[in-house]
């Protein structure tokens, strides 16, 4: 049986924001995800029985609460309803003394302590993975793009991995893990790759490929269904859209917007460049799989391959020559703002040089650096 990949209007948005419940005094994760959904619940009194609330959803753990968009016209318009959502789930957070914090990892949780929602999906994935599903203390941002045509899925899909490099070390911000210093600049990348449909996206010509694939997994039983299929970038059929899941957490929504903005760019003028009869030509995987890696180890410093010949250059020098190009097209889409903001991360630092930069200011204390995104994240949403 085929995958019939829904209408979605082009270059529409969606927007997924995960973000972990902090002690507002010592940056501690707290369980309160359940509190917080109860209260965001009670405010819709048409929901009954276990509907969700539609914009602010459950996730693995009990620390954690996603927060999410309607189908959105323009990167502003995206923004606007994650602030809007967030400004009211930190109206349920005061009187529990939480804050809403995002990076790849919390820096010094303990991960195999962090309690699970109980849920059937989530213990059978626990059940399943064990220790390494025990390990998932990440958090992350997931960029849908709408696509008109079927035809285009899989040549953007390819498309986007060849930028992934790029969205890893611009979001990179989970250099600490369980009290440690990785040397990495995003740990979480190399942690959510270990669960079985997670990490590199395979690279499919035709969607028939893509079709075959999802049914040798259900097959044999590596997944239920399609959705259990959580490649860095992935199609969507119930959607039409094109999902971009590589990016750590970030802490305020100016990044959020910066991340989106790219993606639209990139997503709209891969589908122009098929309009007009042009090609994708996607890196090999082994070069796919190096980039990450040295995105995830090196951050900003990443020198990466640029295509099949093996080409490389610094992953700054690239995005500021891609940011060049996408300006026009960005101009045109509403999102030019939201894109240049890319230049200020990219000279301010990004969230693992922020943590970096925290810790090393109050003597290696990896609570002042949860403090501190939790602060901009605070910030950022009271714009």
């Amino acid at each position: 049986m085929g995958l019939p990949f829904a209408e979605s209007e082009r270059s529409t948005l969606g927007i997924e924001w995960e973000l972990a419940l902090v002690d507002r005094q010592t940056g501690d994760l707290r369980s309160v995800a359940e509190r917080i959904l109860e209260a965001t619940r009670a405010e819709h009194p048409e929901l009954s029985g276990e509907d969700e609330h539609p914009y602010v959803k459950q996730e693995l753990l009990l620390n954690t609460v996603e927060l999410v968009t309607d189908v959105c016209h323009s990167v502003e318009e995206g923004v606007e309803q994650l602030r809007e959502t967030a400004r009211n789930v930190m109206k349920h957070c005061e009187p529990l003394d939480v804050d809403l914090y995002c990076q790849g990892s919390h820096p010094f949780a303990p991960p195999t302590k962090q309690p699970v929602t109980d849920k059937e999906r989530y213990n059978e994935l626990i059940e399943r993975t064990q220790w390494w599903g025990r390990q998932m203390v990440i958090y992350g941002i997931h960029v849908h793009v709408g696509l008109e045509d079927v035809k285009y899925a899989m040549p953007v899909v390819n498309a986007l991995c060849n930028y992934n490099a790029h969205f890893q070390a611009l979001s990179a911000s989970s250099p600490y893990w369980s009290g440690e210093n990785t040397g990495y600049a995003s740990n979480r990348a190399l942690m959510f790759q270990q669960l079985p449909t997670a990490g590199q996206s395979y690279q499919f010509e035709e969607w028939s490929g893509y079709e075959k694939a999802v049914a040798d997994l259900e097959h044999t039983g590596v997944i239920r269904d399609v959705t259990e299929v959580r490649w860095d970038v992935r199609a969507v059929p119930r959607l039409g859209t094109v999902e971009l899941r590589i990016c750590d957490g970030v802490a305020t929504l100016e990044e959020i917007g910066a991340i989106t903005a790219l993606s639209q760019c990139l997503v709209e003028d891969t589908v122009r460049h098929l309009e007009n009869g042009g090609s994708v030509t996607s890196m090999p995987p082994w070069y796919v799989k190096e980039n990450k890696w040295r995105a995830a180890r090196y951050g900003m410093d990443a020198i990466i391959i640029l295509n099949e010949q093996g080409d490389e250059e610094l992953v700054t020098e690239h995005l500021a020559k891609e940011l060049q190009r996408l300006e026009p097209l960005a101009q045109e889409l509403g999102c030019a703002k939201e894109l240049a903001h890319l230049e200020t991360m990219m000279d301010k630092g990004t969230g693992y040089q922020r943590q970096r930069r925290v810790a090393e200011t109050h003597d290696g204390d990896l609570r002042q650096v949860v403090l501190d995104s939790a602060a901009r994240t605070r910030t950022s949403i009271n714009g």
